[in-house]
């Protein structure tokens, strides 16, 4: 274990996690069938809870019981904040001496930008993780408690507070209709805003916080890394917003004008990278298929509970396309200039998922008699992290469900982090081959 390095860490970490997971759902008492659930079965929805993803082969309610749904539950807080984070906590709770090696692991964990403080962030990740989530599972309690009970309302919303504000789209409607998500709330004003408060929330990254927390509303004080996220966040919500009203505007025929705003807000806030819907997304247009994907595969921020390339990454591309176009130095934002590393992980980042994503898709759509589109989001919301479907999860044969939990996978730890975890050791060789130009483009 001493030798492994802080990536390689974390990659068997979560491993460990999902294994002990699929021990626990595999327990006859786990399933209300009374017997056990299988292995698959068992691996799928583990992994998938602790990658906060959403993806499900048996519908959460009607399958698993409270005992399974509590396992479930506590997989995704810990996927969602991270078992470096949770684990530093308790130490720090217990008093313990944080170490360098925990502090670089809590570096690495988190994304944050310096060891100085790792600490101290901790404990705010931790603090604020536990407001935000009570919060919110008091003001949806107010809607389950008189639709359910006071016993099962208060574990509705304790269930659908953590599993939004970790962007794990895990959901215990199937009381309702198996598989059903939100649908049953697609203009429930109460409902919608704070599911998508708490996706948004969980999604911005702890860095985020913090840097509001210490600046407040002091703009121009703000970190680079906070000004982008929160334009980029700005940017995906408005945007996609006003696509998915367009592309969906038949669909959402049968509803008020407030219904059609919050189904379409709903839909693009979603995808980044949550998994909850409030229409039926096996009936998109093939436009909002497209819109999802793209949406899916940015995803939230760097240090969050969501997945996908990040907010940034994107911002770092599309900086860069537009300075190579206008044959610009360097690039510039804020009033600041990105150094070349976050250039190089941006590009490395973005093509290692999108290469990953397609390969996948392409393996699939040979072995499944399945719409090409419908495999594309699969594929995308398993990598992303998302848990959006148009209901094919449970019907893919076995190799795919396979594929999809080594995506989930991926997609937590990130598809980078996964390829260091066998290659960081390496060193860069002393002798470098010489140089010779090629024709691009």
């Amino acid at each position: 274990m001493q030798r492994l390095s802080r990536v390689q860490t974390i990659a068997l970490g979560f491993l460990l996690i999902i294994v002990v997971g699929t021990i626990l759902l595999m327990l006859p008492i786990s399933s209300k069938s009374g017997e056990s659930a299988g292995f698959l079965n068992a691996l799928f929805t583990a992994a998938s809870s602790t990658c906060v993803t959403g993806l499900i082969v048996v519908d959460t309610y009607t399958n698993w019981t409270l005992f399974g749904q509590a396992v479930i539950l506590l997989l995704i807080q810990i996927g969602g904040l991270g078992f470096i984070t949770i684990g530093v906590f308790f130490s720090i709770f217990m008093k313990r001496r944080i170490g360098l090696k925990e502090r670089n692991l809590i570096q690495e964990s988190i994304n944050t930008l310096q060891i100085g403080g790792t600490v101290r962030l901790v404990q705010k990740i931790v603090c604020y993780a536990l407001i935000f989530e009570g919060i919110g599972a008091i003001l949806l309690m107010i809607r389950f408690i008189p639709q359910f009970g006071i016993a099962e309302g208060i574990w509705y919303g304790i269930f659908h507070s953590i599993s939004a504000f970790c962007n794990a789209g895990f959901d215990l409607m199937g009381k309702l209709e198996p598989y059903s998500s939100l649908m049953a709330y697609r203009d429930d004003l109460l409902v919608n805003f704070v599911i998508m408060a708490l996706i948004v929330i969980g999604g911005i990254g702890f860095i985020v916080w913090d840097d509001i927390s210490v600046h407040k509303w002091k703009i121009k004080k703000y970190l680079l890394h906070t000004k982008i996220v929160l334009t980029m966040t700005l940017i995906l919500i408005v945007v996609g917003s006003v696509c998915f009203y367009l592309f969906e505007y038949e669909n959402l025929a049968d509803l008020d004008m407030k219904g059609k705003i919050l189904a379409s807000v709903f839909g693009a806030v979603t995808p980044r990278t949550a998994g909850f819907n409030t229409i039926d997304t096996a009936a998109y247009t093939e436009s909002s298929r497209m819109l999802t994907v793209v949406l899916m595969f940015i995803g939230g921020s760097p240090g969050s509970t969501a997945g996908g390339i990040k907010t940034t990454t994107m911002m770092v591309i599309l900086l860069y396309i537009w300075s190579t176009l206008r044959n610009q130095s360097g690039l510039n934002i804020f009033g600041r200039r990105m150094d070349e590393d976050s250039i190089k992980k941006a590009s490395t980042v973005f093509f290692i998922n999108l290469m990953l994503a397609v390969v996948c898709t392409l393996f699939m759509a040979g072995m499944e008699p399945i719409p090409l589109s419908d495999i594309f989001m699969e594929v995308f919301s398993a990598i992303g992290t998302v848990g959006i479907s148009t209901g094919i999860t449970r019907d893919v044969s076995i190799w795919s469900k396979y594929m999809l939990i080594l995506l989930m996978y991926c997609g937590r730890i990130g598809s980078m982090s996964f390829a260091l975890s066998f290659t960081e050791r390496k060193h860069n060789p002393k002798v470098k081959l010489p140089v010779e130009r090629i024709t691009i483009g």
